[in-house]
């Protein structure tokens, strides 16, 4: 009995890091696509019992909006999307409450991601 319990969480170990690196590697796709489009601002929010929310954002050389990156949740399923609407905006117009109005984490993220550092 006992070592049916071991190999079940040994399975489950295993699963877990297949699936994590699977989402690494799918995030990492999109993020190196949308580095090809021009500067890009990221932003993270959450913590270890929320749902972590991660926004990348791509901006031209007028500042504004090439393309959008978005993944939030808690499990390794969370896969990375466009936010849409947001493209060929300016970036002093963006609002992260108005963009998501009832998504504390996400606004958190969006505004981090909208600071772009220089260097």
């Amino acid at each position: 009995m006992v070592s049916a319990l071991i190999a079940v969480a040994v399975i489950a170990w295993l699963l877990q890091m297949a699936f994590g690196g699977w989402q690494i590697h799918l995030f990492n796709r999109a993020f190196d696509k949308l580095c090809q489009q021009g500067r890009v601002g990221v932003g993270r929010s959450g913590g270890r019992f929320k749902p972590r929310v991660v926004v990348a954002i791509a901006l031209d050389n007028n500042d504004n909006v090439v393309d959008t990156l978005i993944m939030r949740g808690l499990t390794v399923f969370a896969r990375p999307k466009k936010i849409t609407g947001l493209e060929g905006k300016p970036l002093k117009e963006l609002q992260p409450d108005v963009i998501f109005p009832h998504d504390p984490l996400c606004q958190n993220a969006l505004s981090l991601a909208l600071k772009l550092k220089h260097g």
